[in-house]
């Protein structure tokens, strides 16, 4: 799955386009905050392009605005990386960056991948904005993703996401996101039902994640230890983490 596709999926009115190239000084003058992460940025980025604004004007959906955070408009950005590129973290600083809420589409070498993340008002810096919990990001896997590809293709579509705020359209994609994420464990995609639904997704996702970090942990440990005791233990430990994962994943 190529950028292009998923670019096409977006279905983003020709009224919302903008298609400038961004220059990396404003990455680096914006989010790049130590000497090492101005390097990844140098070393790492072969283009950024600002596809599309979607703002009240350009797409009929109302701004939003509350203590927390304003959402006067979406910025949607396409980021081709270079082969030896940090990915994880050049996307990291890319959401950093942008002062609106992003919708970022990264290739890097042969995948494709979508990311987003909400930004709130910083507390320690009046006017700017910061990362309002993790990026949550999808890097399309053909070997896993294709089956759901006709899906998953037809849930990205801009006429697809909510319609009330800004803010709601720009959680609709990021359930989108999570909803592919399940998938991989459910076998079938499905959009969350409702935002209850949505939530306990999230939270079940999320969990299983700590939990598959735990169990790589804990195998990587019992292959090294020694001791037949001390391997019992991290045996029954895994069996433990295990199912709890499968209890976990119930609630994707």
């Amino acid at each position: 799955m190529n950028g292009d596709a998923l670019l096409s999926a977006l279905d983003l009115p020709a009224g919302s386009r903008v298609d400038q190239r961004v220059p990396k000084k404003l990455l680096l003058d914006n989010g790049a905050p130590t000497a090492a992460d101005k390097r990844i940025i140098n070393d790492g980025i072969e283009e950024l392009l600002w596809l599309a604004a979607l703002k009240p004007t350009t797409i009929g959906v109302p701004e939003y605005r509350d203590d927390v955070r304003e959402y006067l408009e979406i910025a949607v950005l396409r980021l081709t990386l270079r082969v030896a590129a940090k990915a994880t973290r050049l996307v990291e600083l890319v959401h950093r960056a942008v002062p609106y809420p992003l919708l970022l589409l990264t290739e890097h070498g042969n995948w494709s991948g979508l990311s987003a993340a909400h930004k709130r008002w910083s507390q320690g810096q009046m006017g700017n904005t910061v990362l309002d919990g993790d990026v949550v990001a999808a890097e399309w896997d053909a070997e896993r993703d294709d089956e759901h590809w006709p899906a998953f293709r037809d849930a990205l579509a801009l006429g697809q996401q909510p319609r009330t705020t800004l803010y709601s359209l720009f959680q609709g994609w990021i359930d989108t996101l999570y909803a592919l994420h399940a998938a991989r464990t459910t076998g079938a995609f499905a959009v969350a039902s409702n935002a209850e639904h949505a939530a306990a997704r999230r939270d079940a996702l999320q969990e299983c994640a700590r939990l598959d970090a735990e169990i790589a942990r804990l195998r990587a440990a019992a292959v090294k230890e020694k001791q037949m005791a001390r391997q019992v233990e991290l045996n029954l430990e895994l069996q433990r983490i295990e199912a709890a994962k499968v209890a976990a994943a119930k609630g994707i």
